[in-house]
């Protein structure tokens, strides 16, 4: 081992030989593990400003011109989790989202996903449960996604690609419209998820209005 030059400074040291050819390449543990710290926070998104909220209690006003709307009245049935994708716009500088249920709340969050975006239209995606959703995530990314509790708010640790602008946290939407909006980062897709995975019994009637400003 002469002939290596053995790194200085305090850290353990890794010897590596060859199963082939009997070299042995000395590595400092330490050196490796900052290198890869590093790369790993390069790879981090940039931190997602809060979003603006407020409430509004013409709930009966908002319900009726949304139900008139081809796309403003959904069902989220129960156990499911219904999570609405709506591209940044090129035209657009700020998402704006109002919403309200019958009878029941429901867990609303945001969420956004940093990515190129090839179409302006809006998908709606329905899961039987945030678990499921998180399985489907997985099979497109590596990394783990904690929901959370929907009752005391989600602690989400998410992908390098996807960004946490709202937890899910159960909105009194039977009671207010919920309203708020979120000026873009950057291009991507922003996910608002509806939750209704808590409730085993009751299915949610939910009205709901996405549209983006300049």
């Amino acid at each position: 081992l002469s002939n290596y030059n053995v790194p200085q400074g305090a850290g353990d040291i890794v010897m590596i030989q060859s199963d082939h050819t009997g070299a042995v390449d000395i590595l400092s543990a330490e050196l490796e593990t900052a290198d890869l710290l590093g790369e790993q926070r390069k790879a981090q998104p940039p931190p997602l400003a809060p979003p603006t909220m407020w409430t509004t209690e013409k709930t009966k006003e908002f319900k009726a011109r949304m139900g008139k709307e081809k796309n403003g009245r959904m069902v989220v049935k129960r156990g499911e989790v219904v999570t609405v994708r709506v591209p940044t716009h090129p035209d657009g500088k700020c998402i704006c989202w109002e919403f309200a249920t019958d009878d029941y709340d429901i867990g609303f969050g945001v969420y956004f996903d940093w990515t190129a975006v090839t179409s302006t239209a809006i998908t709606v995606q329905v899961s039987e449960s945030s678990d499921e959703e998180d399985e489907e995530e997985e099979e497109e990314i590596e990394g783990l996604t904690p929901v959370g509790d929907v009752e005391r708010g989600s602690k989400s640790y998410l992908r390098n690609r996807y960004g946490e602008i709202m937890p899910v946290y159960r909105r009194n939407s039977h009671r207010e419209v919920q309203a708020g909006s979120h000026e873009y980062p950057g291009e991507g897709i922003y996910l608002l998820k509806f939750d209704n995975s808590y409730s085993l019994l009751r299915n949610k009637t939910l009205f709901f209005h996405v549209y983006y400003t300049s």
